[in-house]
């Protein structure tokens, strides 16, 4: 395998591991793309400024072996914006899926429970 696509791959499976999570447990992410966009949006703006700072400085650099050498303005390697969007996205899902869990575990928990009347409340 060309060392230069592991990064892009290591993304793409990161996409495919949650996937799941919006199909199966309704996680509801990619369902609401607007939501997504402004939830998303500042997290954008505030990084990627961040990190073409840090490349206008020489802070840091991007190994040629393991990018594709493909430069967006500023020369920020394209893996790094796609970490920026993907890596927040696989957050949301497993966020939202967890949350899906919960509230399943809490109506499954309630359905046990007597009954309680005006009195006992």
């Amino acid at each position: 395998m060309d060392d230069r696509y592991q990064y892009l791959l290591l993304m793409a499976g990161c996409l495919a591991i949650t996937l799941p999570l919006e199909v199966v447990l309704r996680a509801r992410v990619y369902r609401r793309p607007r939501r997504l966009l402004l939830a998303m949006l500042p997290m954008l703006v505030v990084f990627v400024a961040w990190d073409l700072l840090g490349i206008h400085r020489g802070h840091w650099t991007y190994s040629e072996q393991y990018t594709t050498g493909i430069l967006l303005p500023f020369d920020m390697p394209l893996e790094e914006l796609v970490f920026f969007v993907v890596i927040p996205v696989c957050g949301l899902l497993t966020y939202e899926a967890v949350g899906t869990v919960l509230d399943l575990a809490r109506r499954w928990s309630r359905r046990g429970e007597p009954e309680r009347s005006g009195a006992d409340a």
